[in-house]
């Protein structure tokens, strides 16, 4: 019973709570709701921000954040990258660092947030789908490119933490995509199906299905889904494991937190998960390159190592000295900025 309670619990902060998700909301955010949501990082004096939004071919409006460098000669074409959350992070987080540096280097950035979340639409608020999440990344592609300064042949894209696995799945199907690059990539599929570092045996996934089958009755009944626990008010003072405590670091402290990253998912959504192997045609990506990032001591490292070599040529891994999975959320000193945007110069053209 010991060993369950532990991988059921690691299974909700490790794949809802501790990656997070975004506060309860009943449809996109009104630009007075907007207005009084600042960003987790400073705004760049280089980059002009604009909030748009456009539909994926589900039907749901995806909000997003337009990154332009502020010199931008809108008669001219410009590379342009989408770009993805933290798994169910917002893009008032890591996402818009992202997008707002490679602002600052010339390119056309969009950070997103996922169906469901955040400020883009979709009901019931705060599922999880593999699918949908992915088709996402597509769906920012099909903004950008019909942007009038935007080369449609030099777009790519960039995913960090769980987005690296839905950025990797849109760039196997999506041929738009010319290059993508992942930072501390987690494999979302694999560590649902299979628990942390594959430690799931059949008897116990038998049984967390039976629960989610039973869940579903619940919901059902009740009119709603139930989601997983949502993060503290507060960083206990104790009785947490490694991994928790560094993912609190960034989500419940001042360092990162978010008024819409609450940290929960609908607990069926892990169904979907459990059913769609994320990676299964990463080779097909070939030859259109990829760029994977880790930090040198992170937990979630054996994801990245794992699809570098499951990908097939050219690829990349490069792994920043010092840096733990959490650090290539928001540390501009260690996030390699120069080797993303050097990586793309070369591929996008």
């Amino acid at each position: 019973m010991k060993k369950k309670s532990i991988l059921t619990r690691s299974l909700y902060i490790l794949t809802a709570m501790a990656l997070g998700l975004v506060l309860f909301t009943t449809g996109c955010a009104s630009t007075a709701e907007t207005s009084e949501l600042d960003k987790t990082f400073p705004p760049s004096d280089k980059v002009t921000t604009e909030k748009v939004s456009y539909k994926n071919r589900f039907g749901i409006t995806v909000a997003a954040d337009l990154y332009l460098p502020k010199d931008i000669d809108k008669s001219k074409k410009y590379s342009a990258l989408v770009i993805g959350t933290p798994y169910g992070g917002v893009k008032e987080q890591g996402a818009g660092i992202y997008a707002q540096t490679m602002a600052e280097r010339g390119f056309v950035a969009i950070a997103f947030d996922e169906s469901f979340n955040g400020e883009s639409s979709g009901e019931p608020r705060h599922i999880s789908s593999p699918d949908i999440f992915t088709e996402d990344f597509s769906a920012g592609v099909d903004y950008l490119g019909t942007r009038p300064y935007v080369d449609r042949n030099k777009i790519g894209a960039v995913g960090i933490c769980g987005s690296g696995g839905f950025a990797l799945t849109a760039t196997q199907v999506d041929h738009r995509i010319k290059a993508v690059a992942t930072a501390s990539m987690y494999d979302m599929s694999r560590v649902k199906r299979n628990g942390w570092n594959d430690s799931m045996t059949d008897e116990q996934r038998n049984k967390y299905l039976d629960q989610l089958g039973e869940q579903r009755w619940k919901d059902f009944e009740n009119g709603s889904p139930q989601l997983t626990p949502p993060f503290p008010a507060e960083i206990p003072s104790e009785g947490l494991d490694p991994i928790t405590s560094e993912f609190l670091e960034y989500y419940v402290a001042p360092r990162g937190h978010h008024p819409n990253s609450i940290g929960a998912f609908t607990i069926t959504s892990d169904m979907s998960f459990m059913n769609f192997s994320l990676l299964a045609n990463i080779k097909s990506i070939s030859p259109r390159p990829i760029l994977f990032i880790m930090g040198e001591n992170a937990h979630s490292r054996y994801f990245t190592e794992d699809a570098y070599k499951m990908a097939a040529e050219p690829k990349e891994l490069y792994v920043v000295k010092g840096a733990r999975h959490i650090d290539l959320y928001d540390r501009k000193d260690l996030i390699p900025f120069d080797k993303l945007e050097s990586f793309f110069r070369a591929n996008l053209k």
